[in-house]
């Protein structure tokens, strides 16, 4: 009896092990189960979500679309007598629409074959010079495009005088249009200008199509509006801004037969999938197909389920050996029980602080990226691969500059690896403010990044570092429009300084010999004009101080030796009278590849600081040498034996309006060193002082080398860059003074009251470049 109860007792403790892992079994599969489901739950939402956005940016972009080419068509139907500078000023809006993907628009004319030379003649008198109709024999109506409009500078310049009547189905669907008073939206086709595109760069496009028609009471046909969208380019920046998701854009005609007119490839393995209709006129759709692979939309916890399996298998596991051992051992009972609590208490901790890092990472908008010491990438938030626009990981820090298109702010210039912050921050160095640009196919317009390397604190258990990245893209095309707001304020204070001192300058000569108080009167008129000169000069070096750090940087190969013995004659020659002439030297430099306008800037700014800051009796001497760095840099100094710089004020004499004591009795404002260092910064170099071994100060600066070969026609960049910022000056006082004298927002112009005819289209933009090819 006694032997059958302890054979009993030594089965109960097996039996109740294993049906604790059945159970445990049961429990860890319905939980990864449910978490799986809920998962699925939320990738189709996200799924659905993604592409209701998709679809509603198709439907809004081409409602947009076809409202401003309808609008154009009725604001031209009041012009009998259409010219070129009509169609201009009537374009101009549709340019700052931004509308996506939008090939040139053209005004097209419908013209019989014994029409055509005085059609030509007509609308050549009209503006389009140079237009020569070529007629197709094989018909009698011909359609030809007198007149065109670029909305897209990466858009080829369009032609005019081609044939149209004979390009098929377009034809037909100008004709359409023309016969039911309405806008027409063609099926895809190669436009004829892609047509010489290899294959692979051909698109199909639609041509959206709007007769203009009078409004009298018999109706007088005029011609058409036309222009058109690129299907592959519309597609992809529609699907850009939802991400994760891939698409095709299906055209479905009168016949029924659907044309797939562009596809885009996302990230992951597509096994969800939508549809959607638009609908774009009578007997036409097109249909949007998305597809998304669940797994990313699910977000970045889609191995949870995995790991829920896994973690309850070996916790059943656990907890049925520990049943086993309460069973057998009564003594561990109570140490097992705290053991399990224990246990549950730490992986609930645990989960709770995954749980919380996980919806940190995933919400901040701030891009963070941490490596392990060989670079390798362990954690990147879902903001980071946003603004680095590249999903795939590479394999090592030697890729990073290929795979995510790292350049220096120039945005021609690679990022070295060995200055990237994450780099930096594995051999133990900190950085803040790096500004690097993105460019790859995931950002094809480029972004700039300020990035903050740091190594990773050593209680994370592995040697590593940790990057946080932001977007200040909209940020310096902000300071930008600053700077250009400065120098149209500039321009706006300099010409009433210039016309007191012309003013001044006149009363001067004027003033007579024998008038008692001449002499009072011509030093007040004196003091005024140095004044003005004062001011002018201080307007110049704020508007320099502005623009320094933003202006367009065009990085040329550049010999510095001409550049300096240029702005030393230039000093000299510009010295006051009775002032010594300076004893200088300048020796060979290796090139430098810098922005020619800039880097004249900080040598003219160092070489006249060398020249003014001189003892009182004394005679200035300056020297200027260059010689290779550090690998790919040279170092250029600029050495006189002035008055120096203490010690104690070297590190500030960077700073914005700081000046030395010994410089008090000097003429300056203290920008002219700020300017300098933001230049030289600018171009990924560095600025310090030190004394100069026989008295005075030595400034040097490093910029990158060069192969003056390279850029043979630098004089050439240099008259092109400065016409462009000349131009670029001239557009912003013309639309500086377009909105001054403008009383209401720019767009339709109101019509007379109870006239209900629409206006024609008024743009406050200065004259663009005409294309009459």
């Amino acid at each position: 009896m006694e032997h059958l109860e302890n054979g009993e007792r030594r089965a109960t403790g097996p039996l109740l092990s294993v049906s604790v892992f059945l159970v445990g079994l049961a429990v860890t599969v319905l939980t990864a189960a449910g978490l799986y489901s809920a998962q699925q739950d939320a990738a189709e939402r996200e799924m659905d979500r993604r592409h209701e956005a998709a679809l509603a940016a198709i439907r809004t972009e081409t409602e947009r679309y076809r409202g401003v080419i309808e609008t154009l068509a009725a604001g031209l139907v009041n012009d009998t007598e259409l010219t070129w500078e009509d169609f201009d000023v009537a374009t101009g809006p549709l340019v700052d629409a931004e509308l996506l993907a939008a090939v040139p628009v053209a005004f097209l004319v419908e013209v019989p074959t014994d029409g055509v030379e005085q059609a030509q003649q007509l609308w050549r008198d009209r503006g389009a010079d140079g237009l020569t109709f070529h007629p197709d024999p094989s018909v009698d109506e011909h359609i030809f495009g007198v007149f065109t409009r670029q909305l897209d500078d990466s858009e080829p310049s369009a032609r005019t005088g081609s044939d149209l009547a004979v390009a098929e189905p377009l034809a037909t669907n100008l004709r359409t249009a023309r016969d039911q008073h309405r806008l027409v939206v063609s099926d895809p086709r190669v436009l004829r200008r892609d047509r010489g595109k290899p294959a692979a760069e051909q698109q199909q496009s639609f041509v959206f199509a709007v007769p203009v028609w009078t409004r009298e009471n018999t109706p007088v046909f005029r011609g058409w509006v036309a222009s058109g969208l690129r299907g592959g380019t519309f597609l992809d920046q529609i699907l850009s801004p939802v991400g994760r998701i891939s698409g095709s854009l299906v055209s479905v005609g009168p016949d029924q037969v659907q044309h797939t007119v562009a596809q885009r490839s996302g990230p992951g393995e597509p096994d969800l999938s939508r549809s959607g209709v638009v609908d774009m006129g009578p007997d036409q759709q097109w249909i949007l197909h998305t597809r998304g692979d669940s797994r990313l939309l699910a977000g970045d916890g889609w191995y949870l389920p995995f790991v829920a399996l896994g973690s309850g298998l070996v916790l059943t596991a656990l907890l049925a050996w520990l049943v086993h051992a309460l069973e057998t051992r009564a003594r561990a009972q109570a140490r097992a029980q705290a053991a399990t609590a224990g246990l549950r208490e730490a992986e609930a901790a645990s989960r709770r602080q995954a749980e919380l890092l996980g919806a940190i990472m995933t919400t901040i908008s701030d891009g963070v990226l941490v490596v392990d010491s060989r670079g390798a990438i362990l954690l990147e938030n879902p903001a980071a691969r946003l603004l680095l626009g590249v999903a795939q990981r590479p394999d090592g820090p030697e890729q990073w500059q290929e795979h995510y298109g790292v350049y220096r702010p120039d945005g021609r210039t690679p990022f070295p690896l060995t200055e990237m912050p994450l780099i930096r921050a594995l051999d133990g160095e900190s950085t803040d403010g790096v500004e690097v640009v993105i460019r790859n196919p995931g950002q094809p317009d480029g972004v700039l990044l300020t990035i903050d390397g740091r190594p990773l604190d050593p209680s994370a258990g592995e040697h590593g570092a940790v990057a946080v990245c932001r977007d200040i893209t909209e940020l310096r095309r902000y300071e930008s429009d600053l700077a250009m707001f400065a120098g149209v304020v500039a321009h706006d204070l300099k010409s009433p300084l210039a016309l007191i001192r012309g003013h001044a300058e006149l009363v001067l000569a004027d003033v007579p010999d024998g008038w008692p108080e001449s002499a009072e009167v011509r030093a007040g008129l004196h003091r005024v004009v140095r004044a003005v000169e004062r001011m002018d000069a201080l307007i110049d070096m704020l508007l320099a101080y502005t623009t320094a750090r933003d202006a367009p940087l065009r990085a040329v190969a550049v010999d510095p030796v001409p550049m300096v013995r240029e702005i030393v004659e230039e000093r000299i020659a510009g010295l006051a009278a009775g002032r010594p002439a300076p004893e200088w030297s300048v020796e060979p430099m290796p090139p430098v590849r810098a922005d020619p306008g800039m880097l004249r800037h900080v040598l003219d700014n160092l070489i006249g600081n060398a020249i003014k800051y001189v003892r009182p009796g004394g005679t200035p001497t300056v020297g200027v040498t260059g010689a290779a760095g550090e690998p790919g840099w040279v170092r250029i100094e600029v050495a006189d034996s002035g008055i120096g710089i203490p010690d104690a004020e070297k590190p500030n004499v960077f700073e914005t309006f700081h000046r030395t004591a010994a410089a008090a009795g000097y003429a300056g404002t203290g920008l002219g060193l700020t300017i300098c260092q933001r230049i030289v910064k600018r171009h990924g170099g560095g600025i310090g002082v030190e004394d100069n071994p026989g008295g005075g100060t030595r400034f040097w600066f490093t910029l990158p080398a060069a192969d003056i070969t390279e850029d043979s026609d630098m004089s050439d960049d240099t008259a092109q860059d400065d016409e462009e910022v000349r131009a670029a000056l001239e557009r912003a006082l013309a639309e500086r003074a377009a909105m001054m004298e403008a009383a209401r927002l720019p767009g339709l112009a109101v019509p007379p009251e109870g006239d209900p005819v629409p206006g024609k289209l008024n743009a406050p933009i200065p004259e663009r470049q005409r294309d009459r090819t």
